[in-house]
């Protein structure tokens, strides 16, 4: 059950999205591409920065996706108030 998922901190919709979009797919693979040459290419101390540079990238990702989820999730429950009570009108 979803309330009981929330309640023991057990539901993360951003793990449970997997996309099958096939032009995410591609950019996944060049990035990937990419990366394999540019560790190749450059100087083991240059491409540990590049590391660090991609994780701070993806916590930014995530702390936007989590905060576009608050208002996504916010907004469909002000929907509902309104929806709900409008047929009391």
């Amino acid at each position: 059950m979803i309330l009981e998922d929330i309640y023991y901190g057990k539901w993360r919709p951003s793990e449970q999205v997997k996309s099958t979009d096939p032009e995410s797919q591609k950019v996944n693979q060049k990035i990937s591409d990419l990366m394999e040459m540019l560790k190749n290419k450059l100087p083991a101390v240059d491409f540990e920065q590049i590391e660090i540079m991609f994780d701070l990238l993806s916590e930014s990702t995530s702390l936007h996706s989590a905060a576009a989820f608050t208002h996504g999730y916010r907004a469909g429950a002000l929907t509902m108030i309104e929806v709900f009570s409008s047929e009391k009108e």
